[in-house]
């Protein structure tokens, strides 16, 4: 098969043997800005002087190789670019060390205030929502019923009572969302607060430590506390 090597020396008259094409080939398969100019300068020493190379198809040639080694050195840019962002993202994500995030997942522990808070992500518009939590041992402590809501983020707080009103502790507690539209189910997902025990980026993406809910990535947070 021809590359487009073989093509530009096709041009200039010269023709390869089959060993030196399959030899240049397997080592490159593509031109490079200096094979343009050894192949520009080959085609100025052997053009016939009496029909001179045309001087706007040097000047396409020229401005061929100029667009490539163009589009190489922004590439270059862009991922010096790209370095530098991860670097930033990287500091921001250190940040989050110390905070309360608010993030996917059903473990959720007590306020020193006493309670929890939460939200649920809807798929869609529900005539019923309910939260239901339960203790460590799956005993239900507590079904919250949220009532009729629309499609998106709604949050609920508990105050850490049970059904009889007495305290529970600081659990940690088990978080069930459920949501129902005239008897059809929603998609819903259970948003748990969280503290960020340690962040690492080891990956490449910050991925957050969190008890309970262990490594989770930093695109998962909704909200930071």
């Amino acid at each position: 098969m021809a590359t487009s090597f073989d093509t530009t020396l096709s041009n200039l008259g010269i023709t390869r043997t089959a060993t030196a094409a399959a030899t240049t080939t397997k080592a490159s398969t593509s031109l490079g800005q200096s094979d343009f100019l050894k192949l520009m300068t080959a085609q100025m020493q052997n053009q016939d002087p009496f029909n001179p190379v045309d001087n706007t198809q040097m000047v396409a040639q020229m401005a061929q190789i100029s667009t490539t080694s163009g589009i190489s050195e922004m590439n270059t840019t862009l991922k010096a670019m790209a370095d530098k962002l991860g670097v930033t993202s990287t500091s921001d994500a250190l940040s989050y060390v110390g905070k309360t995030v608010l993030t996917p997942g059903s473990t959720a522990y007590g306020r020193a205030a006493g309670g929890i808070a939460g939200s649920v992500e809807l798929a869609g518009a529900a005539t019923d929502v309910n939260v239901t939590i339960s203790d460590a041992n799956g005993a239900v402590l507590k079904t919250m019923s949220l009532g009729k809501q629309a499609k998106g983020t709604i949050g609920y707080d508990w105050d850490g009572k049970d059904a009889a009103g007495a305290e529970t502790g600081s659990g940690p507690f088990t978080v069930a969302v459920n949501a129902q539209n005239a008897g059809t189910t929603v998609a819903a997902t259970g948003l748990v607060w969280a503290p960020v025990q340690s962040v690492s980026t080891t990956t490449g993406a910050a991925v957050l430590t969190l008890p309970g809910l262990g490594e989770i990535p930093a695109s998962a947070v909704r909200q930071i506390g």
